[in-house]
């Protein structure tokens, strides 16, 4: 008989729509998403979170998870809700967030596309316990992708509107994917 790993700590500090967000069942879920925050904190990603930009839900965009460069694990969203964190998966996926830079503040400027902050040890240890926690907790999940492997959107850079850059690239360069795939039971989907 196997045991299901225990569940890491957890902050849970739902945000204030949370319950406005759409329901599902925890059997639809087969994916999760990896992202990076392209924000300088937590506080900062937070902030962003609660910003409300739809305004027939009055909901805004959010991971389930963010995980912190000390490691420490916040959950702003309820699994039994509907994310919105990448587009055309949210129904079926669990979005964690890396706290990371990534390309802030200049996003999608062509000159500013490298992602060249690493994320800690303390993180990948912490996304890896997270992970093995998820799949004991969802039977249906099978997947995990990165955000640039879904969203492959380009759009014109901002400092040179000739050039177009990828909307998405996170969770970047850096993401140590071979030591995640190793320590956990899915299936990375291009």
């Amino acid at each position: 008989m196997s045991t299901a790993p225990p569940a890491p700590l957890i902050a849970f500090d739902p945000l204030p729509y949370q319950e406005r967000l759409d329901a599902r069942a925890l059997d639809t879920i087969d994916l999760v998403v990896i992202h990076c925050t392209e924000l300088p904190d937590l506080a900062m990603a937070r902030r962003f979170g609660e910003e409300v930009l739809y305004e027939t839900s009055l909901t805004g965009n959010s991971g389930h998870f963010y995980i912190d460069r000390d490691g420490s694990v916040h959950q702003y969203v309820a699994l039994d809700r509907i994310a919105h964190h990448v587009r055309g998966h949210n129904t079926r996926a669990v979005g964690i967030e890396l706290v990371n830079r990534g390309r802030y503040p200049d996003w999608l400027a062509a000159s500013h596309q490298a992602m060249d902050e690493a994320y800690t040890h303390a993180q990948i240890d912490a996304l890896i316990a997270l992970l093995r926690w998820l799949e004991g907790e969802l039977p249906s999940l099978r997947a995990i992708a990165g955000h640039e492997d879904l969203d492959t959107t380009e759009v014109r850079a901002t400092d040179d509107p000739d050039v177009l850059v990828r909307r998405k690239r996170d969770p970047g360069p850096l993401f140590p994917w071979e030591r995640v795939m190793q320590a956990v039971g899915l299936v990375r989907v291009p």
